[in-house]
């Protein structure tokens, strides 16, 4: 049976998910037997930890990197930033900058969605024990849950990385960075023309030749948002954290992840060594499909809307 839009949610809510579904791959509509079967593999699996990706916030309007036909490859020849060139290259960084500093008003105003909400009240009802986020969102965050980790930082954050990627240990409030670079570049214009799944935006080269970026305050170092860029390492101690995470559950279940970058994908081979259970809810195959006890291809919040709801 299809979930029936009449029984299962409002037409406010289809509404409101049609002005913000352009970066959602096309799907089939979820089977009211994967709802039993997910909630099946969660009953009694309070430590269940949660393994989210790009995939539950493209309901709130984010794109993601690699979803079929609406992911920023499908759209674009641009690829994502490389840690080694932020740090090399001034340019990259002026470039980088301008194009963040421009997409952060709308970046930083996108609001959570069914699945974030539902992971939130999952967490107050002892459903679920933690989540791990491969985004930078922080929709987590601002969905109410209480115990996550960044495992690929957030963008709500700016670091010192000094002049070499070693830096101080200065940091600001993304907020309070913006509204530094207003007063350094009060004729910025917005001629973007497609938001990233960073918060930076796509500018013609003209408007970014003339971006001013500020150095560390406390020892003129560059300074980068702390996100782990493509060809960084996750820190150690995060990696740390997310083991003793994995450890203490009884269940891992990822949400919009098609695992292909390892930091994720880790999580469920390790789960896999420890004999810990593991369910995929994602469009499309993931590449950790056969290492999982139950996967279904659905769009996470028409699934997390309904969950445990009588």
């Amino acid at each position: 049976m299809r979930f029936s839009c009449i029984h299962f949610r409002c037409w406010d809510n289809v509404r409101k998910f049609s002005s913000t579904s352009m970066f959602v791959p096309a799907h089939e509509p979820a089977l009211e037997s994967d709802l039993r079967r997910l909630e099946k593999f969660l009953e009694n699996k309070p430590n269940t930890l949660v393994l989210t990706g790009a995939g539950i916030s493209t309901e709130s309007g984010i794109p993601d990197y690699r979803s079929e036909g609406v992911g920023l490859y499908a759209r674009s020849n641009h690829k994502p930033i490389q840690h080694g060139d932020f740090i090399k290259s001034e340019a990259v960084r002026k470039r980088y900058w301008a194009r963040n500093y421009v997409g952060w008003p709308r970046f930083s105003s996108v609001a959570p969605n069914t699945t974030h909400y539902t992971l939130a009240r999952l967490e107050r009802d002892k459903r679920i024990s933690g989540i791990v986020t491969q985004n930078v969102d922080k929709l987590h965050t601002k969905a109410g849950s209480k115990s996550v980790v960044e495992l690929h930082g957030s963008g709500y954050t700016v670091v010192c990385v000094g002049k070499n990627g070693t830096g101080c240990n200065y940091q600001i409030p993304r907020h309070e960075f913006q509204q530094i670079l207003d007063q350094m570049n009060p004729h910025m214009e917005d001629k973007s023309t497609m938001i990233r799944p960073d918060g930076d935006v796509e500018l013609p080269a003209e408007h970014v030749n003339n971006f001013k970026v500020p150095t560390c305050p406390e020892c003129d170092g560059s300074l980068k948002p702390e996100i782990v860029f493509f060809g960084d390492n996750v820190p150690m101690p995060r990696i740390e954290r997310v083991v003793r995470m994995i450890l203490q559950s009884d269940a891992v279940l990822v949400l919009g992840s098609s695992l292909t970058v390892f930091s994720g994908y880790r999580i469920v081979l390790q789960a896999n060594e420890l004999g810990i259970p593991v369910a995929i809810v994602n469009i499309g195959a993931t590449r950790g499909d056969t290492a999982a006890d139950l996967k279904i291809s659905a769009r996470c919040g028409e699934l997390m809307e309904n969950l445990f709801k009588k």
